[in-house]
């Protein structure tokens, strides 16, 4: 008889490579979604590490004062508005609500259910608490605008009486709450677009994303918190 040609088994072929089948499944689909975003993150968290620098070297500007003949630091500390505390307790309570929210989609007693047709019990109990942690959101960034109302109440401006404390204070604040304003629009859309989502796996994916999007900006929050109150 002829000699038999058998399909690969896992073995090595002529050039010393293994054998190996590789498919995509949601699982890797995952772990792809999660290093693109950890990616952004990382350079998100970058950029924030220069304002952190910007920060120290705005903290230590002096300037020469020609009459009394000797430098005069530039920086004098601002009084924090209170609502930036309350604001505070608002970001890690949606903390809880968006991390639940996750926890909701990924139950495998209800991811089984959805997979045998019997409706959509992960999707439903993870709404509500999006719908939390998007009304946390707001509130919080309601409060940051309140925050800046009141400093320029107080004569700290961004454009008018500029000191390097209010400065660096609306840089600073301006930046976290543009990326956490896309934290919102993001939730925004995932309760919109969500129930209309057939694949369990698509939901899981887009309230992971979400989520780990929003965690990252409330630990920029925290890090912009103690900076301000520690470090001026």
């Amino acid at each position: 008889m002829p000699p038999v040609e058998l399909p690969p088994t896992g073995g090595r072929d002529e050039g010393g490579d293994e054998w190996e089948e590789r498919r995509s499944g949601p699982r890797s689909n995952l772990k792809i979604i999660r290093l693109a975003l950890l990616s952004a993150i990382a350079g998100d968290f970058m950029a924030l590490l220069f304002l952190c620098a910007f920060f120290y070297v705005r903290h230590t500007a002096h300037h020469w004062d020609r009459f009394g003949q000797q430098f005069v630091p530039e920086w004098y500390p601002i009084e924090l508005p209170p609502i930036l505390y309350l604001n505070t307790a608002v970001i890690v309570l949606s903390v809880l609500t968006v991390e639940v929210a996750r926890r909701k989609i990924f139950k495998e007693i209800d991811v089984m259910d959805e997979w045998l047709g019997l409706g959509k019990p992960a999707l439903k109990h993870s709404l509500p608490w999006l719908g939390a942690t998007l009304l946390l959101g707001m509130i919080f960034l309601a409060g940051q605008l309140e925050a800046w109302r009141q400093l320029v109440a107080h004569g700290v401006s961004f454009f008018r009486h500029v000191t390097p404390a209010g400065n660096t204070f609306y840089i600073l604040t301006g930046f976290q709450m543009l990326h956490l304003l896309l934290g919102i629009l993001a939730i925004m859309a995932g309760v919109i677009v969500l129930p209309r989502l057939k694949r369990i796996e698509l939901r899981q994916i887009a309230v992971d994303a979400t989520a780990w999007f929003w965690l990252s900006m409330c630990a920029m929050w925290m890090i912009i918190f103690s900076l301000l109150v520690f470090a001026q």
